[in-house]
């Protein structure tokens, strides 16, 4: 039986898939968590042979979560399941040691063919045809969604302070995503921020 485990922040998704996989014979959903914190919660005590693996979650990218997954558990095997059919996605989680790729409209069989191979120790990338190359995505994906409400904030020009009340926060954890974007997209300062967000369509 090979034992499945989701991870996605959308409810209908996660039981659109446990409902999709009950019809694939030999399969289990051993479990399913809503976000990265949850999902390695999971593994601390549990196991699971395969991860279908949301790349954007709302605490953590998912490219990052694939790593410390299979830091933690080199044995795992990790498909990931998005909507982004953009090639540097696909390349980041092939980078960071997923075995597989699948976009969320799926078909059944897609979904049977993808857990199959890589359950048989081989892998399932969508082919060429189907995933779009865009330069601008990169950076994007390494960015969580707060970190992105956060930015578009400092677009908008409010302060530290006008930020932590308006998403209720603390000032000092607004201040500690403003000095990750500046980390993550090697800005000098947040004019620099704000103009390479924008020259890169993250905002």
């Amino acid at each position: 039986m090979i034992r499945i485990f989701i991870v996605d922040d959308h409810p209908m998704v996660i039981e659109g898939m446990r409902s999709m996989l009950q019809q694939v014979a030999g399969v289990q959903v051993c479990g399913y968590a809503m976000n990265a914190a949850s999902c390695m919660g999971y593994f601390v005590n549990n196991q699971a042979d395969i991860v279908l693996l949301d790349i954007n979650l709302p605490d953590q990218s998912g490219i990052e979560v694939c790593r410390l997954l299979l830091k933690k558990n080199p044995l795992l095997k990790i498909i990931a399941l998005t909507n982004f059919d953009q090639l540097t996605y696909l390349q980041s989680m092939r980078g960071a040691g997923a075995k597989g790729y699948l976009l969320k409209n799926a078909s059944l069989e897609e979904l049977e063919r993808a857990i199959g191979q890589v359950s048989n120790g081989h892998e399932y990338w969508l082919g060429k045809e189907n995933v779009k190359e865009s330069i601008s995505d990169h950076n994007k994906l390494l960015l969580t969604r707060r970190e992105i409400e956060v930015l578009r904030l400092i677009a908008e020009g409010l302060t530290n302070h006008e930020i932590a009340e308006k998403l209720f926060i603390s000032d000092s954890t607004v201040d500690s995503h403003r000095k990750n974007l500046i980390s993550k997209l090697q800005a000098k300062n947040t004019a620099a921020l704000i103009r390479t967000a924008f020259q890169n369509k993250i905002i």
